[in-house]
């Protein structure tokens, strides 16, 4: 790496599966813009990488998010 150019910041996104083509360029727009401006890097420099996982491989407090909620 040249001493003089920063490594770039990449981002991770892990989310389950389920948002529309919009809502993720949303957000990755949103983030993109907010990293480059926060860093002072240009935005070219930033990368987005967005993980969608199936809901059965989530679990919150224990229970999946594919499981029904009780009510």
């Amino acid at each position: 790496m040249r001493a003089n150019i920063p490594p770039m910041p990449v981002v991770t996104i892990t989310m389950a599966k389920g948002r529309s083509y919009e809502q993720k360029k949303q957000l990755t727009d949103a983030i993109a813009q907010s990293v480059a401006n926060v860093l002072g890097v240009p935005i070219e420099r930033v990368t987005i990488l967005v993980h969608e996982l199936e809901k059965e491989n989530i679990s919150i407090a224990g229970s999946l998010l594919s499981e029904p909620k009780e009510t």
